[in-house]
């Protein structure tokens, strides 16, 4: 890959919310899973662990997804056009029939400092986000499964490892994809101020 292949991929990237209901093949999320696995982390802890939810699972949690709407959807009404908003509602009850959930942790340790820890996760996220344009799939990153944290963990079964029992796994977000049913713009950047040179 050259120089500008590089920047085109990044600049391509953008969250998607509508799919088609086709499944990706196992070897496809296997890479994309992959590529996540190859991000740098803090003392190469690799602390990521992932939860990938397909199929009847999927159908279960579309309750919890609809339940996660009611934390956020008055903080989205003022920030959002009503046209907007009614697709993002709908979007939280059908998760724009995306057959892949990804549930991403952190695998916290004293040995590490928190936010290392969690930025290490962070970092494997937007790896698969960028393989996932690669691959031709739609990808949209969600903190909304943090406004019921625990019945995510109960519903995944995090709830009942020993390294959650310690205190020690955290939910971060969660990833919807899939083949993309429809093609956004992207939001512009937003260049003022962000940057600083010293």
């Amino acid at each position: 890959m050259d120089k500008e292949e590089f920047y085109r991929l990044i600049e391509s990237r953008k969250s998607i919310r509508k799919f088609k209901t086709e499944m990706p093949p196992r070897e496809v999320l296997d890479r994309i899973l992959n590529a996540g696995l190859q991000a740098p982390s803090g003392k190469n802890r690799q602390n990521w662990r992932f939860f990938v939810v397909t199929g009847k699972k999927r159908e279960e949690y579309l309750k919890y997804s609809q339940k996660s709407w009611l934390g956020i959807k008055d903080v989205l009404q003022k920030r959002l056009k009503p046209s907007l908003y009614d697709f993002t509602e709908r979007f939280f009850f059908t998760l724009g029939d995306a057959p892949v959930l990804i549930f991403c942790y952190s695998h916290n340790s004293s040995e590490e400092r928190y936010h290392t820890s969690i930025g290490s996760v962070y970092m494997a996220v937007e790896n698969i986000n960028l393989a996932c344009v690669v691959e031709g799939l739609g990808c949209c990153t969600m903190g909304a499964p943090l406004e019921i944290k625990s019945e995510v963990d109960a519903f995944l079964g995090v709830d009942q490892l020993p390294e959650y029992k310690a205190g020690e796994l955290e939910l971060l977000c969660g990833l919807v994809l899939g083949y993309p049913d429809h093609n956004p713009p992207k939001a512009p950047r937003q260049l003022e101020n962000r940057i600083t040179y010293l």
